[in-house]
């Protein structure tokens, strides 16, 4: 590994805060980025803790993000070969089995706050870029599709597991897939269940660069340097995408309030898969798709 990358990799450690638990913040103000490395705890997925501080943190971005002068947002985690895992499926269930529609609808709103603040790059001028060294499961992938650009290394490994318990991912995966695939594919996608490697997802059109495994934050670096010298002209490009294929927050929010009421609908040998995959979640596992 090069200098460069240990450089990288060192600092979150020693940038923690109080202010901050599930979060660790670096901002690089030479190339203008914000590094945002996840590490929730005690399972790595979007525990009610972690949404909360990235929508304080999405909420500050807002505000700040055109005084700094910031130009790229970089997701990425400091978990061991996790990303994100997802929802929080222990929340999940218990919100399920008591019926309660509301904190459900609650929990999911806060999903796509967070990512709709990705998407729309903190309302300013921001390239959002997901950096993925390890697992990116259901709502983790989810999270990764919100930014711009999706880096992938080389070992990292995809899916939407939600339809092994009959359900499917509601927080934007359609949404996003959708534009970044089409529908069709997408559909197959999520119905599949199935782990996708980093390369087939970079084959499909879904992840955008392929980084050899420890080389993330160079590739990161590779690309911001690629986009500044015609930063103008992707950014001119993105807004005309979305011109075409705009994703509302609306849409999130009616897509949400679909997957709450199939949520409500799902029954004891549902929730039985859904306990596996809890115990799998917690363990940070690599074998989900081993349940199917």
């Amino acid at each position: 590994m090069s200098s460069m990358n240990q450089a990288v990799r060192k600092f979150p450690e020693s940038n923690r805060s109080a202010e901050y638990q599930h979060l660790t913040l670096h901002q690089d103000a030479k190339n203008a980025i914000v590094w945002c490395y996840m590490h929730a705890a005690p399972r790595p997925c979007f525990t009610p803790e972690l949404l909360e501080e990235l929508n304080r943190w999405a909420s500050h971005l807002r505000c700040q993000a055109p005084e700094k002068k910031l130009r790229y947002h970089v997701t990425a985690s400091l978990t061991p070969g996790v990303f994100n895992l997802g929802g929080d499926l222990d929340v999940f269930r218990k919100l399920i089995f008591a019926g309660d529609a509301e904190r459900l609808y609650a929990y999911a709103r806060r999903c796509i706050d967070v990512l709709y603040a990705n998407m729309t790059g903190f309302d300013s001028d921001v390239t959002t870029i997901s950096l993925i060294q390890g697992e990116a499961l259901g709502g983790g992938f989810e999270a990764a599709l919100s930014s711009e650009v999706l880096i992938a290394e080389r070992h990292s490994r995809f899916g939407f597991p939600e339809i092994l318990f009959n359900l499917f991912p509601g927080m934007g995966a359609f949404s996003l897939l959708s534009r970044r695939i089409g529908t069709s594919l997408a559909q197959r996608l999520i119905l599949s269940g199935k782990v996708y490697e980093a390369e087939e997802l970079h084959a499909m059109g879904v992840v955008d660069v392929i980084a050899d495994d420890g080389e993330g934050e160079l590739a990161v670096y590779d690309y911001i340097k690629r986009e500044n010298r015609a930063r103008n002209g992707f950014t001119a490009l993105r807004q005309a995408r979305d011109s075409i294929n705009p994703i509302t927050y609306e849409e999130l929010d009616k897509i949400v309030r679909i997957w709450v009421d199939a949520a409500l609908r799902l029954e004891a040998r549902d929730l039985k898969m859904m306990d596996r995959l809890v115990a799998r979640q917690a363990r940070g596992s690599r074998e989900t798709e081993k349940v199917a």
